[in-house]
């Protein structure tokens, strides 16, 4: 599998890998490992979500916006 990049992107992975860093395909294989990694773990959380919603396991409105409180208070 190849993916076309842009110029404007070719020129920013060089710059990244520079001259003692990874070479540019292994950059962007890690760029792919956390990209695939990042949305595996979105797309349990997902179900982890459908599978609570699913057994009835429900917050109101107002439980949500005291959790989001509390979280920004620490």
């Amino acid at each position: 599998m190849e993916a076309q990049l842009n110029p404007e992107q070719e020129a920013q992975l060089s710059r990244m890998a520079g001259q003692a860093g990874p070479a540019v395909d292994q950059l962007a294989r890690e760029a792919v490992d956390r990209y695939l990694a990042e949305e595996a773990h979105f797309a349990a959380a997902v179900q982890e979500g459908i599978d609570a919603a699913d057994r009835g396991e429900f917050l109101t409105s107002s439980q949500v916006w005291d959790r989001v409180e509390g979280v920004l208070k620490s």
